[in-house]
């Protein structure tokens, strides 16, 4: 199983990444350089692509905007949840038992990763929708039916992490907590009511859907070129091939479903190994774990690289925050030189 900060025979703390223990330092480095890093690119990269989506009112005229503004704010919560592995490494007293900590820390980045699985699974319903029925489009998917779907998407996940208190660990492995890698063993059972529940239904979605996207509008391309090579032909002009209006969008967000799954592909097959006994690797634990939790920024890069609306946001943002800086300056830099005149005409 995983383990933590268990000393051996020397005192020495023991690392799960050897290599990072120093004479100097009463902690494993590695790990805590690792986690801290990855705290503050994700705290930092969610909390823009919360701002930019408020200060980008195009970007909520999609629907899908309820959804990524979603995955935004379990992202950051699961940043802010880092902070506490950091202080476990640290050696931070903490006033909880560690056993306490444990579970409570595995359950929510557990139900945050489930909030983000099940809201990938979800955007890809809408945009299936939108292509397949872009007539009743609107009435089909609609701001309070979004909401309703997402207030759902939260209690799903509690609820389906919660029997993890008595029934064994869930889909997070507690690598920095002692408690969690003596005593919180894995349940295959759990695993399996886990994969049944959660991991499958997503996974089955998100291709079904993305399948039939792509196929679509594969065949809305093929038409529109033919049309337009046919009507060319009749006019002597060279009709150029014009893409599926709704492929690039669906592109942007089909990366982001793809890194999602390729990140946390590792863990998961990982995850279902120590379940069956097959393999256990305190190495391979922690670095499948954290390279899953790292999707939480990811997703922050894919789409400000693909969304042109968001890019134009963003610097909207950007500019907007350098011209109060500017604002700022000049009127700082004026009543200095204010108070200079005012003290040379005191000394006159």
């Amino acid at each position: 199983m995983n383990s933590s900060l268990v000393g051996n025979q020397s005192g020495r703390p023991f690392c799960l990444l050897a290599i990072s223990y120093l004479e100097t330092i009463n902690f494993c480095l590695l790990e805590v350089v690792i986690i801290v890093f990855l705290m503050v690119l994700i705290i930092s990269g969610n909390i823009i692509v919360i701002f930019v989506f408020h200060c980008a009112p195009l970007l909520n005229h999609h629907t899908t905007s309820y959804f990524i503004q979603t995955m935004a704010y379990a992202d950051l919560l699961v940043g802010v949840s880092c902070l506490v592995p950091s202080l476990s490494l640290l050696h931070y007293p903490v006033v909880l038992s560690e056993s306490l900590v444990c579970q409570i820390f595995g359950y929510v980045v557990s139900v945050l990763k489930s909030v983000s699985m099940a809201s990938l699974a979800c955007i890809s319903i809408d945009r299936y929708i939108a292509i397949t029925k872009p007539l009743t489009y609107n009435t089909l998917v609609t701001p309070w039916r979004l909401r309703i779907c997402i207030l759902f998407i939260w209690l799903y996940s509690c609820l389906v992490f919660l029997p993890s208190f008595h029934w064994g660990k869930p889909g997070y492995h507690g690598d920095v907590f002692q408690w969690c890698a003596n005593s919180w063993n894995t349940d295959p059972y759990f695993t399996l009511f886990i994969v049944v529940m959660l991991y499958a239904p997503a996974a089955f979605i998100v291709c079904f859907t993305y399948f039939n996207i792509f196929r679509i509008c594969q065949q809305h391309t093929k038409e529109i070129n033919e049309r337009r090579v046919r009507f060319s032909s009749q006019d002597g002009e060279a009709g150029e091939a014009q893409p599926c209006p709704d492929k690039r969008y669906a592109m942007v967000l089909f990366r982001i479903t793809s890194v999602f799954y390729i990140l946390w592909l590792p863990y998961i097959i990982y995850f279902l190994l120590e379940s069956s006994n097959v393999y256990s690797n305190r190495i391979a634990s922690f670095l499948t774990t954290w390279l899953a939790i790292s999707n939480s920024f990811c997703n922050c890069v894919i789409y400000s690289l693909s969304n042109s609306v968001f890019q134009k946001g963003l610097k909207r943002l950007s500019g907007a925050i350098c011209a109060s800086c500017a604002r700022q300056r000049v009127a700082k830099d004026s009543s200095t030189s204010r108070s200079k005149r005012s003290s040379n005409g005191c000394h006159v």
